[in-house]
């Protein structure tokens, strides 16, 4: 029983739109699905990934419109690390940054640290070649850079704790990789790198800062996981049924909030796979909300619509 990399990532966000103009446009990703926060259904929530919604290249966000930025500190992962197919791609996004107006810099030839609008640390890397790439299709973002799924991701944490590493290693199954508190996660189809580094800043959650981390449970194996969280002591909540995926959480022995995320059954199951996140998708016990959602959501503009529709007029006018 192996844990296969990353689920996804979720981020706050206080301006939607936003988001999705640079993860969905500048960055190339797909918006998988528009949906909302189960337990704050005022409140967007939006995934991002691969054109399948495929685990491991996923990245979510909770709309709290006007939220103040956030600060990155103990407990709280403060980096996300985004492959990309070689070195050479880097070129092309530095190129492409710097034409969207987004500050970067290069401290290495495989590396690119920037960050998104809310100020959220995010590092281009070269990819692992352990994992397949997870791609989308953007019609400005050639096939051979574009962004192959997450990599890896940073942690801050107060002082090391010897319930962490027996935590990540004896109960989770990832390995030390050094002696700074470096981790991998090898799992049977992914691999992923996670980091903790230790800081005294104190984190404040917000526009910016991510919420927590799922990692990929194979469906059969979702309660045996639960059953082995619970008899090393830590505190799990029952199975919940997101919809997309089943989830249980917990939170590590620093405060960070893991996630163990199913596979199945997918973002596909109240959209067609051509069509994904093209309409306002809600959970089925907010589903009596529709219009009262509709209403006070704020419609948001999918740059792969609007760049598909206007490929369609050119070539109707050809």
């Amino acid at each position: 029983m192996r844990l296969d990399g990353m689920h996804h990532i979720t981020m706050i966000t206080g301006d939607a739109q936003r988001v999705v103009d640079f993860y969905a446009d500048v960055l190339g990703l797909r918006l998988v699905k528009q949906t909302v926060n189960f337990d704050a259904p005022e409140a967007y929530h939006l995934y991002f990934g691969d054109e399948e919604g495929t685990p491991g290249s996923i990245l979510t966000w909770f709309e709290f419109r006007g939220a103040a930025r956030g600060r990155p500190g103990a407990g709280a992962v403060h980096t996300i690390e985004l492959g990309v197919p070689h070195a050479r791609a880097l070129d092309f996004w530095e190129q492409r940054l710097a034409e969207h107006g987004h500050a970067h810099h290069r401290p290495a030839r495989d590396s690119l640290k920037l960050a998104d609008p809310d100020g959220l640390s995010l590092e281009l890397v070269t990819a692992d070649p352990h994992n397949a790439p997870l791609t989308a299709t953007h019609h400005a973002i050639p096939p051979e850079h574009a962004i192959t799924g997450v990599e890896g991701a940073r942690a801050y944490i107060g002082r090391p704790l010897e319930a962490d590493a027996q935590l990540l290693t004896d109960t989770l199954g990832f390995t030390a990789t050094d002696t700074g508190g470096g981790y991998l996660l090898d799992g049977p189809t992914r691999r992923f790198r996670w980091t903790y580094e230790n800081t005294a800043q104190h984190a404040l959650q917000g526009a910016g800062t991510v919420h927590h981390i799922a990692w990929h449970a194979a469906d059969s194996d979702h309660s045996v996981w639960r059953q082995r969280l619970l008899d090393v002591g830590m505190t799990v909540t029952p199975v919940i049924d997101r919809d997309y995926f089943h989830s249980i959480y917990f939170r590590q022995p620093q405060g960070i909030l893991f996630e163990l995320a199913t596979t199945s059954p997918g973002f596909a199951v109240d959209e067609d796979p051509e069509h994904l996140g093209e309409r306002l998708c809600l959970p089925t016990q907010h589903e009596h909300l529709r219009t009262r959602l509709e209403r006070t959501l704020t419609p948001l503009r999918n740059p792969r619509a609007t760049a598909n529709a206007g490929l369609s007029d050119a070539a109707g006018g050809r």
